[in-house]
C-alpha cells in the first residue's frame, strides 16, 4: 500500500509545481514547440551531458547572431572623401609650376621647403623630372580629372616627366604616370617595380614625414634605372625649373645612392657618437701638443770638485752625467763624474 501512496504523493507535488510555474510567469513550452526542436536535432539535457557545457552555450548563442550583410561587408573602415572641389583648379587648372603640389598644405613648411629642393636637386641631375602631388589618405581624385587626359594636355611637350600622386599617411595608394614621350620606352613592369619598391620604403618609416621622404629618394633612385631603358642623356631639352647646374655624371651619382644607401640608413644613429669622439680626440690632440710646447726643463747646477789641486786643467775636462736617461735631470740630485776621459 505504500508504494502506491508515493506515487500518488509525488503526482499531487508536480501538479503543485506546475500551478506555481504558470502563476510565477516562468517560461514554458508552446504548442508544438518541443516537437520541432527535437525534429532539428535538440536533445533535453544535452548541455549537461556535454564536456564543456559553456561552449555549448557559446555556440547556441553565437549561431543565433545574424551573420553581416553584404553592405556591411564592402564598407570599408576610413571611408574615403572626393577631393574638394575648391582645390581641383590648383591641382589638376594648369601645368604645375613646381615640382612639388600641395595647395592643401599637407606638409609643414619646413617638409614642404625640404622635398621641394631634393625635387629640384633631382631635376638637376635627371633628364626625367619628377613631379609629386599629394593628397591625403583618404581623398579620391574626382571623375572628371582624368589622369591620362592631364598627363597628355600638360606633359607632352618639353622634358619627360614622371608624375606621381602620393598619398598621406597612406603610401600604398600612390600612383605613377609617365609622360608620352616615356610611355612606350618604360615598360609597365619597371613603373610597377618603381611603385613598389618606394612604397615599400615609405612604410617602413614611422611618420607621414619620413614616408614621403623616403618615398622620394627611393622613387629618385629608380628613375635612374628608367633614364637608361629609355636611352636618354643628360643633356635638357629646355631650361630647368631648378637654378642648378646640371651635373655631367648622374650615372655614377644613382650608382652611389643605391650602393650606399643601406649603409646610410644604418649608420644614422651612429652619427652623432661618431662625431663627439673625434671631436674628444682632436682636443686631447691639441691639449697635449700644447703642453709639450708650454713644457720647460730646468738643469740642477753642481760645483766641479778641483782635479789635482786645480780649478781646470789642460785638455782635462769634467762630463756631468746622470744616472738615469729617461728622468728629467731635475729630478736627479745625484752626480756621477766621469773624469780624465777624452771626448
Amino acid at each position: 500500500m505504500k508504494f502506491p501512496q508515493a506515487w500518488i504523493i509525488a503526482g499531487a507535488l508536480v501538479t503543485i509545481a506546475q500551478a506555481a510555474t504558470q502563476e510565477a510567469g516562468l517560461p514554458a513550452w508552446k504548442d508544438g514547440e518541443r516537437v520541432q526542436l527535437e525534429k532539428d536535432g535538440w536533445v533535453a539535457g544535452g548541455a549537461l551531458l556535454s564536456k564543456d557545457p559553456a561552449q555549448v552555450s557559446t555556440a547556441e548563442n553565437e549561431s543565433k547572431i545574424p551573420e553581416p550583410t553584404a553592405g556591411e561587408i564592402a564598407e570599408p573602415e576610413n571611408p574615403r572623401v572626393e577631393l574638394p572641389e575648391k582645390f581641383w583648379a590648383d591641382y589638376f587648372g594648369e601645368k604645375p609650376k613646381s615640382f612639388l603640389v600641395d595647395p592643401q598644405g599637407l606638409l609643414s613648411t619646413v617638409d614642404h621647403r625640404d622635398r621641394l629642393a631634393f625635387l629640384n636637386y633631382h631635376a638637376s641631375d635627371s633628364a626625367i623630372d619628377l613631379y609629386v602631388y599629394v593628397f591625403k589618405g583618404n581623398q579620391e581624385i574626382p571623375g572628371e580629372a582624368r589622369e591620362e587626359e592631364l598627363i597628355e594636355r600638360f606633359f607632352s611637350k618639353g622634358r619627360p616627366a614622371a608624375v606621381v600622386y602620393y598619398y598621406m599617411s597612406a603610401p600604398e595608394l600612390s600612383a605613377i604616370y609617365l609622360s608620352p614621350s616615356l610611355m612606350g620606352a618604360i615598360p609597365g613592369a619597371e613603373q610597377h617595380r618603381a611603385l613598389e619598391s618606394s612604397v615599400m620604403q615609405a612604410i617602413e618609416k614611422p611618420d607621414p614625414s619620413k614616408q614621403i621622404e623616403a618615398f622620394l629618394v627611393q622613387m629618385s633612385i629608380r628613375i635612374y634605372w628608367m633614364e637608361r631603358l629609355a636611352g636618354l642623356g643628360t643633356a635638357a631639352a629646355e631650361p630647368m625649373m631648378a637654378s642648378a647646374s646640371r651635373s655631367d655624371a648622374p650615372v655614377k651619382k644613382h650608382k652611389m645612392m643605391i650602393l650606399l644607401q643601406p649603409w646610410i640608413d644604418k649608420s644614422k644613429p651612429l652619427v652623432l657618437p661618431a662625431a663627439l669622439l673625434c671631436a674628444s680626440l682632436l682636443a686631447g690632440l691639441v691639449m697635449t701638443g700644447w703642453l709639450r710646447r708650454r713644457a720647460r726643463y730646468r738643469f740642477p747646477e753642481f760645483e766641479v770638485e778641483p782635479r789635482l789641486g786645480g780649478p781646470h786643467a789642460a785638455g782635462i775636462g769634467a762630463v756631468i752625467s746622470f744616472a738615469s736617461a729617461a728622468v728629467p735631470p731635475a729630478s736627479q740630485r745625484d752626480q756621477v763624474p766621469d773624469y780624465l776621459k777624452r771626448y
